[in-house]
C-alpha cells in the first residue's frame, strides 16, 4: 500500500523526464538526495555514485535528448517501508537522440528508490535499461 506523503511521486518523475527528453537536466537532478551514497545507473552504462557524480550524468544523458515527449510510465510496483520505497516502471518516450533527424521511441525499464527526508522524498537510486521484454538467456552471457 502507498501512503498519502508518497503520492505524487510519479507524476514529479514523469514531469522531471518530460524536460529531461528536451535536454534539461535541472527537474531530474533535483529528484535525487545530495549525499556521498546516492547512485544512478543509467541506460549509457556504468554506474554513478555522490552527488556530483550523478548529477554530471544526467546532465550528459539531457545532452543527447531533444524535442522529446513522455509517452507513457507504466507501473509495475510500488512499495513504502517506513522511510524508504521504491517504484519499478516502463518508460516510454518519443525523442530525437544524438541529433538523429527522426524521432525514435525510447523504452526503459527503471528500478526508483527513495527515501524520506523531511516530507520530502528523494532518490537514493535509479537504475535505467533497455531490456523491457523477455530476453532469451544466451543475451546475458557476453
Amino acid at each position: 500500500m502507498v501512503g498519502s506523503n508518497f503520492d505524487g511521486v510519479v507524476e514529479r518523475l514523469r514531469a522531471a523526464l518530460a524536460e529531461l527528453m528536451k535536454g534539461d537536466p535541472a527537474p531530474s537532478q533535483a529528484l535525487f538526495a545530495k549525499t556521498d551514497n546516492v547512485t544512478l545507473a543509467n541506460p549509457l552504462g556504468g554506474v554513478s555514485q555522490g552527488w556530483d557524480n550523478v548529477a554530471a550524468s544526467i546532465a550528459k544523458a539531457a545532452a543527447i535528448y531533444r524535442d522529446g515527449e513522455v509517452v507513457s510510465l507504466e507501473n509495475c510496483a510500488t512499495a513504502v517501508v517506513g522511510d524508504l520505497a521504491y517504484v519499478v516502471l516502463i518508460e516510454r518516450f518519443r525523442v530525437r537522440v544524438s541529433g538523429r533527424a527522426d524521432l525514435d521511441d525510447v523504452a526503459l525499464r527503471t528500478t526508483n528508490i527513495y527515501r524520506r527526508d523531511g516530507n520530502e522524498w528523494l532518490l537514493v537510486h535509479r537504475q535505467a535499461d533497455t531490456r523491457v521484454s523477455a530476453q532469451a538467456p544466451e543475451s546475458v552471457a557476453h
